[in-house]
């Protein structure tokens, strides 16, 4: 996608993994205006704004008051995040038990082994 001036527009995904990995890089609660200056200016203050609300939708960052704006946080990592999604497909679902499966079936070798000994742990986990 391109717009008039002939460079690529960027997808809300990606603008919020952008925003979230510049939040990442602040020793605590960032501004609005500080992630909008450590992505070089390039979005307008009001689509940061936009992004980190949307976030904030989504369980993704937190925010407290700072004077008469916020102070943003991530609230996990990008795994904790891929996680929150899958998550919340999954609750969307009538048949957990046939998506699950799916999800399952489709796994490469590698992964189906890393999902098993991840579950024997959480069940050990669970016993103790």
């Amino acid at each position: 996608m391109t717009d008039q001036r002939g460079s690529r527009r960027r997808g809300q995904g990606e603008l919020e993994a952008l925003v979230l990995s510049v939040l990442r890089e602040a020793d605590g609660p960032a501004s609005a205006g500080w992630v909008q200056e450590r992505l070089g200016g390039d979005l307008a203050y009001t689509t940061v704004i936009t992004i980190l609300t949307r976030l904030l939708a989504k369980g993704a960052v937190t925010r407290e008051r700072s004077g008469r704006s916020f102070a943003w946080t991530p609230a996990s990592d990008q795994a904790g995040l891929a996680a929150h999604k899958m998550r919340k497909v999954l609750d969307g679902q009538d048949d957990r038990e046939a998506v699950l499966a799916r999800f399952v079936t489709s796994l490469e070798p590698g992964d189906e082994r890393l999902l098993r000994e991840l579950l024997d742990h959480a069940r050990g986990e669970r016993e103790d």
